[in-house]
């Protein structure tokens, strides 16, 4: 018989180029109140983040199950997450980042919320945001309202979702669905959560969220670039990431022929929320002005995306360099 307990909840340290904080991120992990399984895992880092991990945890004999381990190659965050996600052994997953820091609470607490809501299949939480030497910078900041479904998302025609460096899932999330089919984790899992039931975002902070400008992303959205195509890589990066997840949200609802028809409804609409924002995108950045006309008029006719649409009919009148484009 197996001496090895089983764990409710399974941390999931993703980290890629990390060396300088993947120590304090692991003893964040380790300090949780509640023993879990920890998997700390890099994404084939050309720095010593690997080695870093394997001897700060050689020798490990506390309350945790720990494993320690490092892709075979280079796999981006959502690919990454997918392999530990069919290796972790819990029924609750909880992703930490190996440039943040977990308060020692946030195992427990992400258990407790999901006990005491059980059609919640994802929940986040307001973060404290630090610089990349710890210093504080924000309090307190909140992407999400407390409780949310896909209503939400048609109504406010937001495409921000959970804050992946504080998300958790039910295993379902992923064992429904499969693998990721996007770089953008925390959008694909937040909708897959809410097309199974609803979302939460806890009100007390149980990350220190580092500001690293090297993060996936401050990538995407070129936030530090100070180039002349900054808004072109913007639009390219998020055209791309907007039609990933209609594709993988699309995907999920077809494996869902239960679907309540108002809640499939609503999740067709978010898919094509995100298909007439890449559209729309695509359209200002290469095609005549008079392409630009389909995706703002697809737009106006989505309640949510109404004020984003008339604020792209104007751009038709202005210059491109106004807007950052040559």
């Amino acid at each position: 018989m197996s001496t090895i307990p089983d764990f409710a909840v399974s941390v999931l340290l993703i980290a890629y180029r990390a060396a300088d904080t993947i120590v304090a991120a692991i003893d964040a992990a380790l300090a949780q109140t509640e023993p879990c399984e920890i998997i700390v895992s890099d994404d084939c880092s050309p720095d010593d983040t690997f080695a870093c991990a394997q001897r700060h945890l050689a020798g490990y004999a506390g309350p945790h199950r720990v494993i320690v381990r490092q892709c075979a190659q280079n796999r981006g965050v959502a690919a990454h997450l997918s392999e530990l996600f069919a290796l972790a052994s819990g029924s609750i997953f909880v992703i930490m980042a190996g440039d943040d820091l977990s308060r020692p609470q946030r195992v427990a607490g992400t258990r407790a919320a999901f006990a005491a809501n059980p059609d919640a299949y994802a929940l986040g939480s307001v973060v404290d945001e630090i610089d990349m030497a710890g210093a504080s910078l924000r309090r307190g900041v909140r992407h999400m309202p407390a409780e949310f479904g896909l209503d939400y998302f048609v109504r406010a025609g937001k495409l921000a979702t959970l804050l992946g460096a504080s998300l958790a899932i039910r295993r379902e999330v992923f064992d429904r669905f499969g693998p990721l089919r996007a770089s953008a984790e925390d959008n694909i899992l937040t909708l897959r959560a809410a097309l199974l039931g609803r979302g939460l975002c806890l009100s007390e902070a149980l990350i220190d969220y580092r500001q690293n400008p090297d993060s996936l992303g401050n990538w995407i959205f070129a936030r530090h670039d100070d180039t002349p195509e900054r808004f072109r890589r913007r639009y390219e990066r998020t055209v791309r990431m907007y039609r990933d997840v209609a594709d993988d949200i699309e995907a999920a609802i077809a494996q869902l022929p239960e679907l309540p028809p108002q809640r499939r409804r609503l999740a067709e609409c978010v898919v094509r929320i995100y298909r007439i924002e890449a559209d729309a995108r695509l359209a200002i950045l290469d095609r005549p002005r008079r392409q630009w006309l389909g995706p703002i008029w697809r737009g106006l006719r989505e309640p949510g995306l109404r004020r984003k649409s008339a604020e792209r009919a104007l751009k038709l009148f202005l210059p491109k360099r106004w807007f950052g484009l040559r």
